[in-house]
């Protein structure tokens, strides 16, 4: 698997149908994203999230190229510590271990390259499954906010996990 840097004319296409629905959506970017997905309104939304957040989005691919995920990632100079955020695997692609190494290259990457002392990222307590994977790569919880998000009639908690090299 290999990161690159997101490149709109040709990543687009790919990641554009992996969330399908306005929960999916919610449990990914937290509604910040604009559903459903279109280009020129999810190129605003990374320009926003890189000018309030410095969060670059990138890829992940396959040896082949094929693109089987989305992340961005950033670093706070107050803090020291890398952001990763809207993680999101290839629907079709899930299972295969895809997340767990994207997530490793991610904290690598922001760890080596960007020389952070931490990487952390936040995930619904409902999101099970992401929740595992991202323990799976080597993350572990620092604080959990019950009830930090609504969705509709529902209230989700918030974990914040750090991995320190």
């Amino acid at each position: 698997m290999r990161l690159r840097p997101y490149i709109p004319s040709r990543d687009f296409d790919a990641i554009k149908n992996w969330v399908t629905d306005e929960r999916t959506n919610a449990l990914w970017s937290a509604n910040y994203a604009p559903f459903p997905i279109e280009k020129t309104a999810f190129d605003k939304f990374l320009a926003d999230m890189y000018t309030k957040h410095g969060d670059c989005p990138f890829v992940a691919t396959t040896d082949d190229g094929t693109v089987v995920g989305f992340i961005c990632c950033g670093v706070s100079f107050g803090t020291n510590e890398a952001m990763l955020a809207f993680v999101m695997i290839d629907p079709s692609q899930r299972g295969k271990g895809y997340g767990r190494e994207m997530i490793k290259l991610a904290a690598k990457y922001c760890i080596e390259i960007l020389k952070a002392d931490a990487v952390q990222l936040n995930v619904f307590t409902i999101n099970e499954k992401a929740r595992k994977c991202y323990e799976s790569a080597g993350f572990t919880e620092r604080i959990t906010t019950p009830g930090a998000f609504a969705y509709k009639d529902e209230k989700w908690g918030r974990c914040n996990m750090v991995f320190s090299p």
